[in-house]
């Protein structure tokens, strides 16, 4: 599976906002909490969420550092909003060959 985010992408968060399994959310990394990541909110677990990237091969998600407990959550995206430079480049009409 592809990544949902790509480095650059502008996002629009809520913070404090409540999470539902299968939200993208914006957390402080347990390990580095000076770190933001954002991951996937997959199941409620022993007192905290279990954060999954959409990448299974990406790491850095529960897998390595367990739950995250809910203080670290800051809030749920909401939105996307692209970079213009890659907004142009899907809407821009493909060439004939």
């Amino acid at each position: 599976m592809v990544p949902a985010y790509y480095h650059g992408d502008l996002l629009v968060v809520r913070y404090g906002a409540p999470v539902r399994p299968g939200d993208p959310v914006v957390a402080r990394d347990p390990r580095d909490p000076e770190l933001a990541v954002v991951k996937r909110a997959v199941r409620w677990q022993d007192g905290g969420w279990w954060l999954l990237a959409d990448n299974p091969y990406a790491p850095g998600d529960s897998r390595q550092f367990g739950v995250v407990a809910p203080d670290l959550i800051l809030g749920r995206v909401v939105a996307r909003i692209w970079p213009p430079r890659r907004l142009r480049a899907r809407l821009r009409p493909k060439r004939p060959k």
